[in-house]
C-alpha cells in the first residue's frame, strides 16, 4: 500500500493513509485525501477560496479513476459545490457517463445531496481579483463587466496561468493492489468562463491502470490535453519502461507542442509495484509519499525536465 501526492496534498495525506490502514479502498483513500485540500482556504488553486474566472466566478474541475476496471468520473466548470472530487466520484458510481459540466454537474450534485456552500470566496480573494482586472483592463470595462462584455481579448491580458500550478494530485494503491488516481482544481486564475483544463479529462490530467500504473498532472492543462500526458506515462510503462523513464519521456514529448504555452508542467506517477517518481519543468518543486509503516509522509524533490516556454507574457526557460 502506498500514497503519493502533489506537495499541497500534505493537509490530506494522513486522512488518506488512515483509510488504507483501516482496510479501505484506494478510491476511498484518494477521495479522503483530496477533500481537505478542497476545503483549505490557503490553497488558491483547489476548491474553496481559489482564484476565480475573469467574471469573478469560481468554477471547479475534478476527476477520479479506478485502475481496476478503468471506470472514471469527472466534473468541469461546476459552481457552488466545494468538494468537486466527491461529485466526480458520484458520477463514476451513479451514472453511465464519465464527465458532467456546468449546470448539469450542479444539478447532479444537488441530486446527490452534495455539500453546497453559499460563499466560496473570501473578501481577500475577491479584492485580489478586482485588482487584477484593474491592472489589465480600462476602468470603464471593469465597472460594466457583464454577460454582454466581449471577453476574448481581455482574457488574454488578465489570464494568469502561472498562478495555478498547485492543482492537487493523489495516487493510491490499496491492500488488494487496486490503484486510484484523483485530481481537483479551480483551473487558471482569471480564465475565460467555462474554460476546462486537463484535470477532468481522463487521459490528459489523470489516468490509472492496475496492470501498469497511474499518473496525474498539474500545470498548463492545455499542454497535457494536446499530448494526452497522463495516458502517455501509463502507455510508456505498458511498453516496458520504468516509471521514471516513462514519466520523463512524456515530459520530453511536450517540447514538440505548437502554439503558445508557458512550458509549465508537473506530474506524479506510480507503477503497479509501488515505485514512484515526479517530474517538473520548474525548479524547486517537490512531491510527497507515505506507506503504512511510515509515521508521516516524506517529501522528495521532483526531477527537472526542461520544457522551453512559448507563452508571450513570459520569457522562455
Amino acid at each position: 500500500m502506498i500514497i503519493i501526492a502533489s506537495s499541497n496534498g500534505k493537509v490530506g495525506i494522513e486522512d488518506a493513509m488512515q483509510v488504507l490502514k483501516n482496510g479501505g479502498s484506494a478510491l476511498d483513500a484518494v477521495e479522503a485525501g483530496i477533500r481537505p485540500v478542497e476545503a483549505n482556504p490557503d490553497d488558491h488553486s483547489v476548491g474553496y477560496n481559489s482564484w476565480p474566472n475573469i467574471m469573478g466566478e469560481l468554477e471547479l474541475d475534478a476527476s477520479i479513476m479506478n485502475g481496476r476496471d478503468l471506470t472514471s468520473g469527472a466534473v468541469a466548470a461546476m459552481k457552488g459545490f466545494p468538494y468537486a472530487i466527491s461529485v466526480a466520484r458520484h458520477v463514476m458510481d451513479q451514472l453511465p457517463h464519465v464527465l458532467l459540466a456546468g449546470n448539469g454537474a450542479e444539478r447532479f450534485a444537488r441530486e446527490m445531496k452534495a455539500e453546497q456552500w453559499d460563499e466560496l470566496l473570501t473578501p481577500e480573494v475577491i479584492a485580489r481579483w478586482r485588482r487584477q482586472l484593474k491592472d489589465n483592463m480600462p476602468a470603464e470595462v471593469v465597472e460594466t463587466l457583464g454577460d454582454d462584455t466581449e471577453l476574448r481579448e481581455w482574457v488574454k491580458l488578465a489570464t494568469d496561468p502561472e498562478r495555478t500550478y498547485s492543482t492537487v494530485n493523489f495516487i493510491a494503491i490499496d491492500k488488494n493492489g487496486d490503484m486510484c488516481t484523483g485530481v481537483s482544481t479551480s483551473g487558471w486564475a482569471w480564465k475565460y468562463p467555462g474554460r476546462v483544463g486537463d484535470s477532468p479529462i481522463i487521459g490528459a490530467g489523470n489516468y490509472a491502470d492496475n496492470r501498469y500504473g497511474g499518473c496525474a498532472c498539474t500545470g498548463m492543462g492545455e499542454m497535457a490535453i494536446k499530448a494526452n500526458t497522463a495516458h502517455s506515462v501509463v502507455f510508456y510503462m505498458k511498453m516496458g519502461m520504468s516509471v521514471a523513464d516513462a514519466a520523463e519521456r512524456a515530459m520530453v514529448d511536450l517540447r514538440d507542442l505548437g502554439g503558445d504555452y508557458i512550458g509549465g508542467m508537473n506530474l506524479v506517477a506510480l507503477d503497479k509495484d509501488g515505485n514512484h517518481t515526479a517530474m517538473t519543468s520548474m525548479t524547486g518543486r517537490t512531491y510527497i509519499y507515505q506507506t503504512p509503516d511510515m509515521d508521516t509522509y516524506e517529501e522528495k524533490p521532483r526531477t527537472f525536465v526542461d520544457i522551453p516556454g512559448r507563452w508571450p507574457r513570459v520569457n522562455a526557460h
